[in-house]
């Protein structure tokens, strides 16, 4: 989940560049997204990893 992030990311970085404004918006709001729930799931990951050890 976290590689499809940074992927969104760097395509979003790319069209800013090349001056897609509505495509880079839309790619890094989707990064955003993932990226919070790649940290929501990390968390509870390891909340659940420390409460089985």
């Amino acid at each position: 989940m976290l590689y499809y992030a940074l992927v969104f990311l760097l395509v979003a970085i790319v069209a800013a560049v090349f001056g897609f404004g509505g495509i880079a918006s839309a790619s890094a709001g989707i990064a955003q997204i993932l990226f919070f729930v790649f940290i929501i799931l990390f968390a509870a990951t390891l909340i659940m990893r420390a409460l089985r050890s």
